[in-house]
């Protein structure tokens, strides 16, 4: 739940937020959180039913009258269907303050059951998913010189388990590409920020742990399992923050740890993958 005081304040009163990935899970939750503090939204997906769902629960949610709630169905990965789209909002309205990039999903397997397909997806999804929308967005916020942008990593990046040859590798991508901007935007006053949400209660982590290996799945059940809603939380206070890096949860621990001690966490993950197999009769 945002703390009262910070829905009293309205940090976002006339602030327009573009949030691609929408629809479900943590990217909703963080459309509801911003109109809940007085800002409007434009969600992207392709789903056009979930979208109009969430633009019915995100609409409940207005606190004043200047606030709008629009959809845009498309792909994210297809720039010239999505490109016209966003001009067409742009040009309605005006250039929004922010762009929260959501859209991404894992698929989990054992590395031999992979075909190069398989990271091909991973990597149009998790990653072209949410460069295109930047790279659309980006004349228009350094010809403004200024703006913010947002992109979703994962606690894999510093907390990697087997399971995740192909998504992994798209989400160290962003994080990559994020390193860069926020050099690179420095001049243009654009502002931005990573994520690196834990496992999250989303209808994309219930597709995920269908494909999971055993190991996985033994060796993440100790694991916090988050509500998309705590996560929005924290990702929106980050925000306001301006902070570079939101890990929620025992996201900040993972981080600090493999920041610091990196051999440490090899040695658990190691450690534990040998006692699965072990259990599993692998060993």
């Amino acid at each position: 739940m945002l703390k009262e005081k910070l829905i009293k304040k309205q940090p976002f009163d006339g602030k327009i937020v573009i949030v691609s990935g929408g629809s479900t899970g943590m990217g909703k939750a963080t459309a509801k959180n911003i109109v809940q503090l007085g800002g409007s939204v434009c969600i992207i997906a392709r789903n056009v039913e979930n979208l109009k769902k969430a633009v019915k629960e995100i609409e409940s949610l207005k606190t004043n009258d200047k606030q709008f709630v629009e959809m845009i169905s498309c792909d994210t990965t297809k720039i010239e269907q999505l490109k016209p789209l966003l001009a067409e909002f742009i040009e309605k309205h005006r250039v929004p303050d922010y762009l929260f990039n959501f859209v991404g999903y894992a698929l989990p397997d054992y590395i031999e059951n992979y075909k190069l397909e398989d990271f091909q997806k991973q990597i149009d999804g998790n990653y072209y998913g949410q460069l295109i929308p930047t790279l659309i967005m980006l004349p228009y916020f350094m010809k403004d010189k200024k703006g913010y942008i947002a992109f979703v990593s994962s606690a894999v990046c510093y907390y990697p388990l087997i399971g995740y040859a192909a998504y992994a590798p798209a989400k160290y991508a962003i994080l990559g590409l994020t390193e860069i901007l926020r050099n690179e935007l420095k001049p243009y006053n654009i502002n931005v920020s990573i994520l690196f949400p834990p496992d999250t209660d989303t209808p994309s982590f219930e597709r995920e742990n269908k494909t999971k290996p055993k190991e996985t799945l033994i060796m993440s059940e100790r694991s916090k399992i988050y509500s998309p809603e705590e996560i929005a939380d924290a990702f929106v206070e980050g925000i306001l923050k301006k902070k570079y890096t939101i890990p929620p949860g025992v996201s900040k621990l993972a981080w600090r740890m493999f920041r610091h001690f990196p051999k440490l966490i090899h040695w658990i993950t190691d450690r534990d993958l040998k006692k699965v197999r072990k259990k599993l009769g692998k060993e």
